[in-house]
């Protein structure tokens, strides 16, 4: 009796052990280690930061099964993808008392609404980076990668993420994100393709190569280049007059996790406004969450890749969620483009 007794109590102790863990999947090099660090240690959960490359990688990995992850961070054109293939579940917003600290205006958001299966992780937009040392002309047009001038030329790093980059292109030559219109996605090929000879690399990691002068110019998101610029303060971010894509990146409850007390946990924890603020000081992004302003570094305050300005505003546009057959036409361009 005793035997079964011990046995019983050191399941039960392997269980409550296996219990405080949580395993997040999110964009590389995206997370604040002090956040984790703080979150760790007032709650006893140990954290398993997975990274990813891309919103397709996430979701092909998470679709496939057998991953363990509880939480997944996809963009906004992502999200009602998750919903509608059942990868993701709905939230339980009592748990979450925090969800009141979320800024009005990213609340009741297009791709969520009501905030009913997502919170806010960090937002921000993807645009142009020049190093103004080599390059003094107008920065704010997609030129800068898509007909780059002489001094740029040979000296271009492009990320590699499709709907960014081919949304970049549509709007360069007038047309709407997710459009089909097949002549004006010739053109968008075309440009592309002969764009491609004047880039040196096409690589995520932006911040390193504009940092070490390796690059004079990156197609980046603005968080990149502000970390960029204050290794290397002639670099520079742009805001393409011809328009541009913003996102927001969520994080989301896996409809599988194992997790989910924790993952519950987290959420919230990073909806406090001192918490989300260590997310933005980390990575150089905008977070949604009404009073982190007062826990930003000064300099996020006033940054402007962080604050866009007035002039530049209506250029930007959310992405939405491409139709099917729009992204098989985008998927079949990039094929092309990275061959």
């Amino acid at each position: 009796m005793n035997r079964i007794l011990l046995t019983a109590a050191v399941a039960a102790l392997g269980t409550s052990a296996a219990a405080q863990e949580l395993q997040l999947y999110n964009w590389g090099d995206y997370t604040s280690p002090e956040m984790i660090e703080k979150f760790e240690a007032e709650t006893g959960i140990d954290v398993t930061i997975t990274d990813y490359d891309s919103n397709d990688t996430a979701l092909a990995k998470v679709r496939a099964g057998g991953h363990g992850f509880d939480l997944v961070v996809p963009s906004a054109n992502y999200v009602q993808i998750w919903v509608e293939q059942g990868l993701i579940q709905e939230l339980d917003l009592a748990r979450l008392p925090n969800h009141a600290n979320i800024a009005t205006e990213w609340v009741d958001v297009a791709w969520d609404p009501g905030r009913t299966h997502t919170v806010p992780w960090q937002w921000g937009s993807t645009g142009v980076a020049v190093n103004t040392s080599a390059y003094s002309g107008d920065i704010n047009t997609s030129d800068i990668f898509l007909d780059p001038p002489p001094e740029l030329q040979g000296k271009i790093n492009v990320v590699p993420e499709m709907n960014d980059i081919i949304n970049l292109a549509i709007m360069h030559e007038g047309g709407e994100p997710c459009t089909e219109d097949l002549e004006l996605l010739r053109r968008v090929r075309d440009l592309l393709m002969a764009a491609k000879p004047h880039w040196i690399t096409m690589d995520y990691d932006s911040e390193a190569k504009l940092s070490a002068n390796d690059v004079m110019a990156a197609a980046t998101w603005n968080g990149p280049t502000m970390r960029a610029r204050l290794n290397n303060p002639p670099v520079a971010y742009g805001y393409p007059r011809e328009g541009y894509p913003m996102w927001m990146d969520s994080v989301a409850l896996l409809t599988d996790a194992q997790n989910v007390d924790e993952a519950y946990q987290f959420m919230d924890f990073i909806m406090a406004p001192e918490n989300a603020a260590m997310i933005s000081n980390y990575a150089r992004y905008g977070n949604g969450i009404a009073g982190s302003d007062a826990f930003m570094d000064e300099e996020m305050k006033t940054a402007p890749e962080i604050v866009i300005p007035e002039e530049h505003r209506a250029a930007g546009v959310f992405l939405p969620t491409c139709p099917a057959s729009a992204t098989e036409i985008y998927s079949q361009i990039w094929t092309e483009l990275q061959g």
